[in-house]
C-alpha cells in the first residue's frame, strides 16, 4: 500500500489562508451566515472533512473570515494613511484612503464591516462581539487622530474627537450603502465632501 506523504504545517496554513480569502469574498456578498462548511468546500473543490480540519467548525471559520476581512480593511485604509503626519494630515489621508477603498471594490459586496455590522447588530454571540470590537477599535483610532488635530489647533477646541470619529464612520457606512443599494453614482463623491467637512477641510479639494 503506497504511503501518502503528510502535508507540512506550512502547506496546511497556506491552504487555510486560501480558504479564508475565498470565503471573505463570498461572505462580502452573501453575509457571514451565508458561508457554510459545505458551501465553501464546494467553492474550493475540497471535502467537508478537509475544511473542518482547517477550522474546526462553522463559527470558527466565520470568525477567521471576519478577522481576515478586517485585516484587508486595515491594509487598504490604515496602513497608507498611517504614513502621514498624525492629526489633520492623517485624518485627510484616512478619508482619501477610505473613499478609495470603497470606490475600488476591495470586497466584491462592498464594505465588509458595514455588512457584518448590520448582519449581527441584533444577533448576540461571539461574532457580534468580534464585529463590535473591530468597529470600536477603529473608532478609537479615528478619535485619537481627531484629538491630535484638535491639540494642534487644526480643529476647534470645542470639537469633540469622539463626535468626529462617529461622523466619519457613519458617513462612510452611509456612502457605501447609497452607492451599492441605491446605485447613486455620485454617492462617494458626496461622502468624501461630507467627511472632509467633518474634519474642517474644504469639501472640494
Amino acid at each position: 500500500m503506497p504511503v501518502v506523504p503528510r502535508r507540512s504545517a506550512a502547506d496546511v496554513a497556506d491552504s487555510r489562508a486560501s480558504a479564508v480569502q475565498a470565503a471573505v469574498n463570498l461572505a462580502s456578498v452573501e453575509g457571514l451566515e451565508g458561508i457554510t462548511i459545505g458551501r465553501l468546500a464546494g467553492e474550493l473543490g475540497m471535502s467537508k472533512s478537509g475544511l473542518i480540519g482547517r477550522f474546526g467548525d462553522k463559527e470558527a471559520m466565520q470568525r477567521a473570515v471576519l478577522a481576515a476581512a478586517v485585516d484587508r480593511f486595515v491594509d487598504a485604509v490604515w496602513r497608507p494613511a498611517s504614513r502621514s503626519e498624525p492629526g489633520l494630515p492623517r485624518l485627510e489621508a484616512l478619508v482619501d484612503a477610505w473613499i478609495g477603498y470603497l470606490r475600488d471594490g476591495v470586497f466584491p459586496g462592498g464594505c465588509f464591516v458595514t455588512t457584518a455590522s448590520v448582519e449581527y447588530d441584533a444577533r448576540p454571540g461571539p461574532l457580534r462581539n468580534d464585529v463590535a470590537a473591530a468597529v470600536s477599535r477603529w473608532l478609537r483610532v479615528l478619535e485619537a487622530e481627531a484629538r491630535r488635530a484638535r491639540e494642534a489647533g487644526d480643529l476647534p477646541v470645542d470639537r469633540d474627537p469622539a463626535d468626529v470619529a462617529f461622523e466619519l464612520h457613519s458617513l462612510a457606512s452611509g456612502g457605501s450603502v447609497a452607492g451599492r443599494l441605491l446605485g447613486e453614482a455620485a454617492a462617494l463623491d458626496r461622502t468624501r465632501a461630507a467627511m472632509r467637512r467633518a474634519i474642517g477641510l474644504p469639501a472640494g479639494n
